[in-house]
């Protein structure tokens, strides 16, 4: 994988310093930061391909810190956090990070995590500046600009982040066809499902309000209780 700029963000500047050293070691170039205001500061004069960020900080915890970055940023977001019940997680992935990982943590795995939203950040072409295609996925009133990485929902444009991307991607090129929560998981985060429904679930609820005119009676994405989910065709 090529280098990118990762910004490690936690109180705590020994654990800063390990996530660095390992995310040097892979090649990567580490921006650090000790809270959150430092943490959207530096997001204002650097580049950054992805942040990893602690929930329980000073001046600005993780979570406020998140959704101050979904309001001007895509970059994947990746929480650690002390908290392992899954009503943080839930509630971390509900306000726009991508995946949440619990202290302490195995550092292969943290390595694995970054390293796989990177590939999907990449993937989604968020880094490249290719001149766009017009290739389009169309279904009712959305339509998908592959190349631009754009979404028009009855012709206005919705911000989603890189999972909430793909996740609508792969619905838009399997219309009607049913699928579980853990081969959404396998498809989207590209890596083995194990008690993966709340994850699936939370993005799903995300990416509704985004492209639903009433998410709590979907148009689009529908439940097929007992089975999974589908995206419904168009005309």
């Amino acid at each position: 994988m090529s280098q990118a700029t990762v910004l490690v963000v936690d109180d705590d500047k020994e654990i800063v310093g390990a996530i660095a050293r390992l995310l040097e070691m892979e090649g990567h170039r580490v921006l650090k930061a000790y809270d959150g205001l430092q943490a959207l500061e530096t997001l204002t004069e650097e580049h950054v391909d992805l942040i990893i960020l602690d929930v329980m900080m000073p001046n600005m915890d993780g979570m406020s810190a998140t959704m101050a970055i979904r309001r001007r940023q895509n970059l994947p977001i990746l929480l650690l956090s002390a908290k392992s019940e899954d009503a943080d997680k839930i509630a971390g992935l509900s306000i726009g990070a991508d995946d949440y990982l619990t202290k302490p943590y195995n550092p292969m795995e943290l390595s694995a995590r970054v390293n796989a939203l990177l590939r999907r950040y990449l993937r989604l072409g968020a880094a490249d500046n290719t001149a766009p295609s017009e290739e389009q996925l169309v279904n009712g009133g959305i339509c998908m600009n592959l190349a631009r990485k754009e979404v028009l929902v009855e012709g206005e444009l919705v911000r989603l982040t890189p999972t909430e991307y793909r996740m609508l991607e792969f619905f838009m090129q399997h219309p009607n066809r049913v699928y579980s929560a853990a081969q959404i998981y396998e498809q989207v985060w590209n890596e083995p499902s194990c008690g993966v429904e709340n994850t699936v679930m939370v993005h799903i609820r995300h990416l509704r309000e985004k492209i639903e005119i009433n998410p709590k009676k979907p148009n689009y994405i529908k439940v097929v209780w007992g089975l999974g989910y589908k995206m419904e065709q168009k005309k």
